[in-house]
């Protein structure tokens, strides 16, 4: 095809969460065509499914800024900018209006799964004339399957549909499949849709982030009204500093508390922890199931359960682009160039540096992995990071490289400090509410920062 009429194709955005939406949107408002593919049968369907857990990040973080210009033609209004959303909360109040602006709703497709990414009527062995063919898209439906042409392809579709197994070396479990019934990967609903699977059962709960640190959480709010619910935790690793974080010095608070009030259920007791613990087997004895793994000691079984929480992360799923030529990290799988950036050997959210369109690039040219699925299985992703990304890599489409290379993000690490509750007369932004004891502080964090002799903690000013 000649290259004027790839260019009139559109970009294929893959994924309908708050990345490919704003990835949708940046295209837009620089007026290039955009066609973006939702497998779910509403947008956000991955959001839906722990729309009961409240995010880490108040509303100001939540959002992206083309987005939010396309929302305020229609009249639509930032939610209190201090206040935590639920994952519901998301769906509803921002990613539903938003696919409904005229702009967007035009160049959305729901029920419609790509399954697979070539360049047309060439595999990724063929070199010759390979950038003057365009990308075609492999995309099932409801009453069949297409195949659609783009002139190039944004894969915004996450990965929480692949979650990582129970196996401690990356593979199944033995039984793992024979007892999938019985687990449950993510985060369920404890407290709400998934009550009645729990209540006065004995659940296990295995990972070491902040997906188990929820579970846990919520099976003990159900034992508090029933007794019979109990919980027990398993970790692989021995080193949990990564979800007990660093509490109030957290300058996520809200992540902060999470892992401040999951150290206090173990160290009272109210929910045995078992560190340390790679999961080999599954099995049933009784009609319960018995978990059989090893420890730094020797073999050890832990049982008998009823369920298992599989909190353990997840994995990009490679099949949609095996025909596409990629250049991923060999460890993480994210693009090559990203992967010493977002190492969780090494970095966790508020630590990554700002990167954009070159480091999510492929050696196919006009392919991106954005969003969660740009980490890989690194599991330090942040909303801003992806519409930071979004936002340049469509500044490089429209061939403004100069604003596609300006790449600037201010993550929690380097001064957002807030708090994940309102305090009655104090600013939403205060980090744990008003300073106690100094007038030229602004809020708890700030004043224990000074107190320290340091500058602040980047919060704001005092009133």
């Amino acid at each position: 095809m000649l290259t004027q009429a790839i260019e009139s194709l559109p970009v294929a955005v893959i994924g309908g969460g708050p990345v490919g939406l704003a990835a949708a949107a940046h295209l837009v408002e620089r007026g290039l065509p955009v066609k973006l593919y939702e497998a779910g049968s509403q947008v956000g369907a991955n959001i839906r499914d722990w729309g009961h857990v409240r995010v880490f990040t108040p509303w100001r973080y939540c959002v992206d800024a083309a987005s939010v210009k396309l929302l305020e033609r229609k009249g639509w209004t930032l939610p209190r900018a201090g206040v935590f959303p639920t994952g519901s909360d998301l769906v509803r109040n921002y990613l539903e209006p938003l696919a409904a602006t005229p702009e967007l709703a035009a160049v959305i497709e729901t029920d419609v799964r790509v399954t697979a990414i070539s360049r047309l009527g060439m595999d990724k062995v063929v070199s010759h004339g390979r950038n003057e063919r365009p990308f075609m898209l492999a995309v099932k439906t409801a009453t069949g399957t297409r195949r659609n042409l783009a002139r190039a392809v944004i894969d915004a579709s996450g990965t929480w549909s692949t979650p990582n197994p129970l196996g401690a070396s990356g593979l199944l479990a033995d039984g793992e499949q024979e007892f999938a019934d019985r687990i449950a990967y993510g985060i369920p609903d404890v407290l709400g849709r998934h009550r009645d699977i729990y209540a006065k059962r004995t659940t296990l709960v295995v990972g070491a982030g902040h997906s188990a640190a929820n579970a846990l959480l919520d099976l003990v709010r159900l034992s508090d009204t029933d007794p019979d619910t109990k919980a027990t935790w398993v970790t692989r690793s021995t080193n949990l500093v990564r979800i007990y974080g660093g509490g109030d010095a957290d300058q996520l608070p809200a992540r902060g508390e999470l892992g401040a009030d999951t150290r206090e259920l173990v160290e009272s007791g109210r929910v045995p922890l078992i560190a340390g613990f790679a999961i080999l087997a599954i099995r049933e004895e009784g009609g319960r199931l018995m978990v059989d793994g090893e420890t730094a000691e020797g073999p050890r079984t832990i049982g008998p359960v009823d369920r298992i929480v599989a909190a353990t992360g997840q994995r990009p799923d490679l099949s949609l682009t095996r025909e596409l030529r990629l250049d991923l990290d060999p460890w993480l799988e994210s693009t090559k160039a990203l992967g010493p950036l977002i190492d969780p050997n090494e970095h966790y959210c508020g630590s990554v540096p700002p990167h954009g369109h070159r480091e999510l690039a492929h050696l196919e040219p006009g392919f991106y992995t954005v969003g969660i699925k740009s980490y890989g299985r690194a599991p330090t992703f942040l909303l801003l990071t992806g519409y930071e990304q979004v936002r340049s890599v469509a500044a490089a489409l429209a061939g403004d490289m100069v604003t596609a290379d300006k790449v600037q993000l201010v993550l929690p690490e380097t001064g957002v400090c807030v708090t994940s509750f309102e305090v009655e007369g104090a600013s939403a932004e205060c980090c744990g509410g008003p300073a106690p004891d100094r007038a030229d502080a602004c809020c708890v964090a700030d004043a224990v920062a000074k107190n320290e002799g340091k500058t602040g903690c980047g919060c704001g000013v005092a009133a």
